[in-house]
């Protein structure tokens, strides 16, 4: 059985200290007893379940939440020391708590014990339990420091360890490091070699392709040279003999400046840039002006005048 003892004052005496004993088998739900004394008198009595719940009823609580209040005021201690107020009547002996929310309060529980016919021996137990409790706790704590000592060494074993592997780790990334550097060093001097030996394959490469362009762009200038001279050489066959045309101009101005004689320069710069753009179409245009130059000289020639 649990028990747990704690001190109250009541409202109606509050300059004298009481001690409440509270004793349940499982759970504080199945019932519990009672236990009250001032060090000369004693009460007790017991809680059954059904008053409990009837209890819980009356307060229009569900009954673990009532149960869990009981447990604080009863037990636990919880909350201000104002937020619960006791009270009993020694004639009646009726035993009863509130609860306290700012300035309301309402009643939580109400018992009826029995006066006790030998409180000496009530108080003997009430006694050898406090002190069983305390003897309890005390060989807890004493456990409870002993397994902090034993947590205390194996954490510091631990500490110790993992200073250990921080340092061999930072070793290690260092050694790493340093492997990685050389075999970075190396792969950059290995690329710069197959870039050193790619230029010196692609080099010769680029010079036959150099040559070629030049070769391509020789040929294709000695082509338009040779076309350009074709086309003047027959233009010059095919112009008329100036001894002709000088003793014509010479015996009279006015067939210069007559309307049907055509400009034979201002032709032939035409065809000298004609020539120079379409290549081969020199010798088409040469052969037209032909004709025209002939025929403007024989229409010279039949207006000179006679003498």
């Amino acid at each position: 059985m649990e028990r747990k003892v704690s001190r109250i004052c009541f409202a109606s005496e509050p300059d004298i200290i009481h001690f409440l004993q509270i004793a349940w088998e499982r759970t504080l739900a199945s019932g519990f007893v009672i236990t009250l004394t001032d060090g000369q008198s004693a009460w007790t009595g017991t809680v059954s379940e059904s008053e409990i719940s009837q209890e819980a009823d009356d307060m229009a609580m569900e009954k673990e939440k009532y149960v869990d209040e009981l447990r604080k005021v009863l037990i636990s201690g919880g909350g201000p020391a104002d937020a619960y107020k006791f009270d009993f009547s020694k004639e009646s002996c009726h035993f009863s708590f509130e609860k306290n929310l700012k300035d309301v309060s309402f009643r939580l529980g109400s018992f009826n014990l029995e006066k006790v016919a030998s409180p000496a021996e009530v108080i003997r137990k009430l006694i050898c339990d406090c002190l069983d409790t305390i003897a309890e706790n005390q060989a807890k704590n004493e456990h409870l420091q002993k397994e902090n000592e034993r947590l205390l060494r194996d954490w510091n074993d631990i500490q110790g360890r993992f200073e250990k592997c921080v340092s061999a780790k930072e070793a290690l990334e260092t050694d790493l490091y340093k492997r990685f550097i050389l075999v970075l060093n190396e792969k950059k001097a290995k690329i710069r070699s197959l870039h050193k030996l790619l230029n010196e394959v692609q080099e010769p490469e680029r010079n036959i392709e150099r040559e070629r362009e030049a070769t391509t762009c020789s040929e294709m200038t000695a082509d338009r040279d040779a076309v350009y001279d074709e086309s003047t050489d027959e233009e010059s066959e095919n112009l008329p003999d100036p001894s002709v045309l000088a003793p014509a101009t010479s015996r009279d101005d006015s067939i210069i400046s007559s309307p049907d004689v055509t400009d034979i320069a201002p032709s032939r710069k035409r065809r000298q840039r004609m020539q120079k753009n379409l290549g081969t179409e020199p010798k088409m245009a040469s052969q037209v002006t032909q004709p025209q130059e002939k025929e403007n000289v024989n229409v010279g020639r039949t207006n000179l005048p006679t003498n």
